[in-house]
């Protein structure tokens, strides 16, 4: 029995946008280890006599903490082999997953990484959002709405004044926040796309403008419980819904 880590992206939200690597990986799991975005059906690819342990965490609540989630890994590795992290998303896009791997290398833990389809592409391109565009978008920026310490991301101040699309991941508490910095730029009316549950049979996407999307999110109802992704920028103008939406929304401001 060989202490083995394999960190496994498991995509966006639907079970089939798992890479066949990571399916390949889960088939010879002793552990898996899986996170809140993760899709549980994914679990199904495991052997049966396998170790399955969920160590999600959602806002406000978290099963196990990053430390203990560390020492879980070393120990479940000396003691059953083969440990599968299995992370939503990739597992180097804001998933931890450098870290885990540096904790587990220092025990002795050889170390595998098996990359994922990250949501903050996937997620706007099941919405037909591209998030870059011939003529509209030469580039984007892929930003954490909450640092560490809880607060705003400095570098979406940066982003706002630029023309690139700006992708938003665990953003939706700072929602208030963002649309007003846009607007305060000058930029309220820059198009913006929320989307939950990206890829989900659940998903639910709003556009309009980011001076309005605050309320449009209330009205809607979308938000907490379930991840949210934000996108704002010129391409989500060539959503097809874009127009009508905006049009209603104007009706009954």
């Amino acid at each position: 029995m060989k202490p083995m880590l394999t960190l496994v992206g498991a995509g966006p939200g639907d079970a089939e946008l798992i890479t066949l690597k990571g399916i390949k990986a889960l088939e010879q799991a002793d552990v898996v280890l899986y996170d809140e975005l993760a899709n549980a059906a994914l679990l199904e690819y495991a052997p049966e006599q396998s170790m399955k342990i969920y160590v999600g965490k959602s806002v406000g609540n978290a099963s196990f903490t990053q430390d203990e989630i560390n020492t879980l890994i070393v120990r479940l590795a000396t003691k059953r082999g083969h440990v599968v992290r299995l992370k939503g998303g990739d597992p180097f896009v804001f998933g931890r997953g450098h870290e885990e791997i540096d904790y587990a290398k220092r025990y002795g833990i050889e170390c595998k990484v098996v990359p994922g389809i990250s949501s903050c592409i996937a997620v706007p391109a099941s919405q037909g959002i591209a998030v870059t565009r011939r003529g509209v978008s030469e580039s984007f920026w892929v930003i954490t709405g909450t640092t560490r310490s809880g607060e705003m991301s400095e570098d979406l101040q940066l982003a706002a004044q630029s023309r690139a699309t700006v992708v938003v991941l665990m953003g939706m508490n700072k929602l208030n926040e963002i649309c007003a910095m846009y607007t305060q730029f000058g930029r309220g009316h820059m198009p913006m796309a929320v989307i939950q549950n990206g890829t989900r049979l659940d998903e639910r996407c709003i556009v309009g403008q980011a001076w309005e999307m605050p309320r449009l999110v209330m009205d809607k109802g979308v938000g907490a419980p379930g991840p949210g992704i934000i996108v704002i920028g010129e391409v989500v103008a060539l959503h097809p819904s874009y127009v009508t939406e905006y049009l209603q929304s104007l009706s009954i401001a």
